[in-house]
């Protein structure tokens, strides 16, 4: 019984959102970075899941640029599964925020915030997702592990891209 209250009552001590951030600069200006970053059909460049099943299918929707921009992905991959992004919030060379729709998994939100660092550009990739009931607050203890990595992964992919533009 008291195992019962503990995990029931330490569910509600912790935090009601999951949050998960990773930092990385790169070696290009700003607008040679959301140039990749910024647009929906370019994010499979950096993205750390792309290359997890190469028989993903993905769908464009919306405009070239901008907010309402929508990515729909299906993978029979457990690993990438199915789901849709749509940028919600754009600022040209500075910030985007998404919404991501898991299905039946729930929703989060992602942001790309790009800030100038002399001739470098700070990228910085935030995720956020409430977390409703026991089950998803014990679990959302887990979500930097589980995220985090592929974060990195990420603006790594990210970097190349850009400072190979940049370069180019």
């Amino acid at each position: 019984m008291a195992l019962v209250v503990i995990v029931i009552g330490g569910a509600y001590l912790l935090p009601g959102e999951a949050v998960v951030q990773r930092q990385i600069v790169i070696s290009a200006p700003p607008d040679k970075v959301f140039a990749i970053a910024g647009h929906m059909r370019r994010f499979n460049e950096w993205s750390p899941w792309a290359d997890l099943d190469p028989a993903t299918e993905y769908t464009f929707e919306g405009p070239e640029t901008g907010t309402g921009q929508k990515m729909t992905w299906r993978s029979a991959n457990p690993d990438v599964g199915s789901g849709s992004q749509t940028i919600i919030s754009f600022e040209d060379n500075r910030r985007t925020v998404t919404e991501l729709d898991f299905g039946g998994m729930g929703k989060a939100r992602a942001s790309l915030e790009l800030a100038p660092v002399g001739g470098n550009t700070a990228v910085t990739w935030g995720f956020k997702t409430e977390l409703n009931g026991i089950m998803e607050r014990w679990l959302g203890l887990m979500f930097d592990r589980w995220i985090g990595a592929d974060y990195e992964k990420g603006l790594l992919r990210l970097k190349a891209a850009a400072e190979n533009s940049a370069a180019g």
